[in-house]
């Protein structure tokens, strides 16, 4: 079994450093894995190949991608931006802000990094580049911005880590990136504002008193506290579909739209572009649909939205949508089935297990192993896309993890997190790509600037890594995740307990 993973990591990495698509060489890999351990490659690769992509789960991938496509075309983003504007415009470098709070709003919608990238920088950075702001800043901010929308659902590559994963909730991954996605954001705005005032960005006057958009903020952030509170008593938010659960979503938007005054105009703009969020997650919650249906609910809203409501697409656009739709959705499914089949080998060749024991032989404070686990997924996000490296390194690492009482669903929204960074990054990250093709610079020149926004996200990543509660008290309040499930999780204290247990644990049953 030692020569199956030797050639298996050295056939993979070979490939990598020859530039070999990834699926290919994550394929071509397993294939000769395979051949060595004494198996008919040929009916095994392409077998476990078959059953990673046979998932109804997987099916709500495509529809997402389908509904991301139709918003990025749709004029939704420009909606968002004159809504964020009328928010935070007013602040010292508040087109940064305005640019960070769009992408959150547009990622999460969309679920897509690199359409947010593309679609809110293609406005914003132009604009900011004609106010004065830095180049190579505006698209740091697009790029770093943007990867917040697969934190906060719905989100493609959480359907993913759950079905990886095996028995993990996908409602629970999309309650659980709530608050660590926000608190990225939250982390990057915060040093574009220092970065604007160092370097005398200013803020954008909006036509309204200048009390207003303050008072706007503090209306939105009194709402969603009395949503997290009702949720936390368990009160019914009205997020059924149906008569009463439409007439409730009214009277909350009602309520958010009549006290936002100094925004209204803008937020009416923007009012059916942020429903979808409430429908789609609101559904999962209570039951309506599933994760799938929801999905192709977002695409026939969006459709409605993009072609008959706001008219930005014509019927002769949508070939073109659904060609990019299948280029895109191919390229994830053979990611996928490829995955799987590496999976299967690495399983055979007992790899999660010999890595499982270094790592827990490395120290029996789960502090430094997560801090070793982040590190390497932090290399690994430099050179490898997000889904491979989800699919690639869940079975490797979640066994680790588990054994210090970690609880699978904090652990894909550590993982997730730290990934993101990677789409920043050089070589091959993403949007990082998108967005100096957009901003029209250089890798070279944005990288330095971008660096303080790299501290921002790898600051927000220890928080989601050391504090659980950040990523598990959501879905603990809308019942997604039982609380005495929750309580389990020796990893809590942060005290070697953990690590002392499962030591004891394993003392008693030799």
């Amino acid at each position: 079994m030692g020569a199956v993973a030797l050639i298996l990591v050295v056939t993979f990495a070979l490939l990598l450093v020859m530039n070999v698509p990834i699926a290919v060489s994550i394929a071509l890999a397993t294939f000769f894995a395979v051949l060595i351990e004494g198996s008919d490659p040929s009916i095994v690769v392409a077998a476990n190949m078959a059953n990673g992509v046979n998932s109804f789960a997987l099916l709500a991938i495509p529809f997402f991608i389908l509904s991301g496509h139709l918003m990025g075309m749709g004029g939704l983003a420009r909606r968002l931006i004159d809504f964020a504007a009328t928010l935070v415009g007013r602040l010292p470098g508040g087109l940064g802000y305005v640019n960070t709070l769009t992408c959150m709003l547009f990622g999460s919608i969309s679920g897509s990094a690199a359409a947010a990238v593309s679609s809110v920088g293609g406005f914003m950075i132009p604009e900011m580049n004609a106010k004065g702001y830095g180049r190579e800043f505006n698209v740091a901010v697009t790029t770093t911005a943007a990867t917040t929308g697969l934190l906060i659902p719905p989100s493609n590559i959480m359907i993913v880590y759950s079905v990886a994963a095996g028995s993990v909730s996908i409602a629970a991954m999309f309650m659980a990136g709530f608050f660590p996605g926000i608190l990225t954001g939250l982390f990057i705005m915060l040093v574009g504002g220092i970065i604007s005032i160092k370097k005398s960005y200013r803020g954008e006057a909006q036509d309204m008193p200048r009390w207003k958009p303050i008072a706007a903020t503090a209306v939105i952030a009194g709402i969603i506290g009395s949503i997290l509170l009702s949720a936390k008593a368990g009160i019914d938010l009205g997020f059924k579909i149906g008569p009463v659960g439409v007439s409730n979503l009214m009277v909350w938007f009602g309520v958010f739209s009549a006290i936002c005054c100094g925004c209204f105009k803008t937020f009416r703009r923007a009012y059916l572009t942020l429903l979808l969020i409430v429908i789609v997650i609101g559904g999962i919650l209570k039951g309506v649909f599933t994760a799938t249906e929801a999905a192709a609910i977002a695409v026939v809203y969006a459709f409605l939205l993009s072609v008959v409501v706001y008219r930005e697409i014509k019927l002769k656009d949508l070939p073109e949508i659904l060609r990019q739709t299948g280029i895109t959705t191919a390229v994830v499914m053979l990611l996928i089935g490829a995955s799987s089949g590496m999976s299967w080998i690495m399983t055979m060749a007992n790899i999660p297990q010999t890595v499982s024991a270094g790592l827990l032989g490395l120290s029996e404070n789960p502090v430094v192993i997560l801090l070793a686990i982040n590190v390497l997924l932090l290399i690994v996000g430099t050179f490898m896309d997000m889904t491979p490296a989800v699919l690639i390194f869940t079975p490797i690492f979640l066994p680790v993890v588990s054994e210090l009482g970690m609880h699978p669903v904090h652990f894909g929204i550590m993982m997730i997190a730290n990934l993101c960074i990677g789409l920043c990054t050089p070589p091959v990250g993403a949007c990082l790509f998108i967005g100096c093709g957009v901003g029209k610079t250089s890798i070279g020149k944005v990288t330095p600037t971008m660096l303080p926004f790299f501290g921002a996200m790898i600051a927000a990543l220890l928080v989601i890594t050391y504090v659980p509660a950040a990523s598990l008290w959501l879905p603990v309040q809308t019942k997604q995740l039982k609380a005495e499930e929750v309580r389990k999780c020796g990893f809590m204290k942060f005290n070697g307990e953990a690590s002392s247990s499962v030591k004891h644990e394993k003392d008693s049953a030799q």
